[in-house]
């Protein structure tokens, strides 16, 4: 409902560089998921209410998700705020702090999913990276526009900050990181805070991040619109959702390839899937970061369709694109 090989394409820098391709460029385990999609039928996303998309988002990523990994320690709590408390997931690994520290922020176009949709992922990195993860369950769209879910993910990460020591975190060595609509929280989080002197965060996690709202007008748009899971009407179904007025979509902290400085912000490591509509936005955002002085990691997955990442129970690129987040996260340095 929502693959595998070994050719992810890696560059450091300000563009993502990869190897030619032929034009059938669905690696063959993709191929077959997407047709076995395609037999099954159902109704298109962008018929669905929001509730109706939530439901069919956890039944699908449960399906494909693999089995959830052991780690430490697993708690809920809620942090505390009076108009809102903010459901949280703490993920500790065994053995003393303290640790590094990824607050991460799930995807699922700022209208589903959420902390159970996402676990195997977090375990995962948290296991590999000898790191906390704090999953971040933000108000969704259209029930809490935007601004809504930035101002739910920056009380979090300052939350995170003033109890690092309460979670045997390392407050030198907090990260930020997301998938889709999360990897577009990731790089806002680090916007606002730099903006208004915020946390200071050690690294942002952009994993197909949304850039830009504003127009989708691009050859990947246009090159993958209809048929590789995410679809442009699915994109203007979400963004619909999301904005409660069409000027949301020039706010740096709803479009940030729109950020007119991106100056100061923590390095980035930037994932994007090859056959994914997302794709030229998430790598025009890493060139404009190592343009301005950001350094830059970009990582194209050759073959891979958007959701890829959260997949790892179905593809070992997915399970690969978590080894390097988990690196990334591991290597952070105080």
């Amino acid at each position: 409902m929502f693959l595998s090989s070994q050719r992810a394409v890696q560059g450091v820098g300000p563009t993502c560089y990869a190897a030619p391709v032929n034009r059938n460029k669905l690696y063959p385990e993709v191929r077959a998921l997407l047709e076995i999609n395609e037999a099954e039928g159902g109704p298109r996303l962008e018929t669905l209410s929001p509730v109706e998309a939530r439901e069919a988002a956890v039944d699908g990523l449960k399906a494909v998700a693999g089995q959830p990994e052991e780690i430490g320690r697993v708690e809920n709590l809620r942090i505390p705020r009076a108009e809102h408390p903010i459901p949280i997931r703490i993920y500790t690994p065994a053995g003393d702090g303290p640790f590094p520290c990824l607050v991460y922020f799930h995807g699922g176009g700022w209208v589903v999913c959420d902390l159970d949709t996402h676990d195997g992922v977090c375990r995962a990195i948290a296991r590999r990276a000898g790191a906390v993860v704090v999953a971040v369950d933000y108000r969704l769209s259209p029930e809490y526009k935007f601004p809504a879910a930035v101002d739910d993910c920056y009380a979090a990460i300052e939350w995170v900050a003033a109890n690092a020591a309460r979670l045997a975190v390392d407050p030198r060595r907090i990260a930020v990181g997301g998938d889709s609509a999360g990897g577009t929280l990731s790089t806002v989080m680090c916007l606002k805070s730099r903006d208004e002197g915020g946390p200071a965060l050690a690294l942002q996690v952009l994993v197909y991040p949304v850039t830009n709202l504003a127009s989708f007008d691009t050859p990947s748009y246009r090159e993958f619109a209809e048929g590789y899971y995410l679809t442009r009407a699915e994109m203007e179904w979400f963004r619909g959702h999301y904005l409660a007025r069409a000027e949301d979509a020039q706010s740096p902290y709803a479009s940030p390839l729109l950020a007119p400085d991106l100056r100061g912000l923590p390095p980035a490591l930037v994932i994007t899937a090859e056959c994914d509509p997302l794709r030229d936005e998430g790598e025009a955002y890493a060139k404009r970061l190592a343009e301005a002085g950001v350094e830059a990691a970009c990582t194209r997955y050759a073959g891979m369709i958007h959701p890829f990442f959260s997949l790892g129970g179905v593809f070992s690129q997915g399970r690969r694109a978590i080894e390097q987040v988990a690196a990334a996260v591991r290597g952070l340095s105080g």
